[in-house]
């Protein structure tokens, strides 16, 4: 069985490089808990661990729906439609992203966070998370809302990364 969903997957999905314009949309919400998202879901999946990522959004790979993985410690979170329900403390630590590859920085999020969202079932989950679990949490979501990490730092970090990253696609392109 294994065998033929992986047939069925292929090589997953392509993640999206900034500056792609599809990284910086709002996702919408899932409406439908079918076969079809089981699948979108198991691609997401194959494409985060090739990419070696510990996240994964779904408007990455172009699919603007809210869809985040977040796999941490042996746990894979599947999070549809997720909605924070409370916020507490503050750490600050390094984070980086699929779609920033090579670009790390130090960012400042809540120490721990409280997460309602479904699973691919439709089933409601709610999550208490904190330390880096809730960092990935909240990276995750961010990007359903078209805000990435990056927003996250001084205006000038933010622009020399930004700077980076445009040579770098002019140079994929050129």
């Amino acid at each position: 069985m294994k065998e033929e969903v992986n047939a069925t997957i292929g090589e997953g999905l392509k993640v999206k490089i900034y500056p792609d314009p599809a990284l910086k949309m709002p996702a919408e919400n899932v409406g439908r808990f079918d076969t079809e998202l089981g699948l979108l879901v198991e691609k997401m999946r194959v494409t985060m661990e090739m990419y070696e990522g510990v996240g994964l959004a779904a408007p990455q790979v172009g699919v603007l729906e809210k869809i985040a993985l977040v796999s941490w410690e042996g746990s894979f979170y599947v999070l549809i439609n997720p909605r924070v329900l409370q916020k507490e403390g503050i750490q600050e630590g390094e984070e980086g992203c699929l779609s920033f590859p090579g670009i790390y920085a130090s960012v400042k999020r809540p120490a721990r966070v409280k997460v309602a969202a479904m699973d691919v079932s439709g089933a409601e989950r709610f999550y208490d998370v904190d330390g880096f679990l809730a960092r990935a949490f909240l990276h995750e979501m961010d990007h359903l809302e078209g805000k990435l990490f990056i927003e996250h730092l001084s205006p000038l970090k933010r622009g020399i990364i930004r700077k980076k990253m445009f040579k770098r696609a002019i140079g994929e392109s050129g």
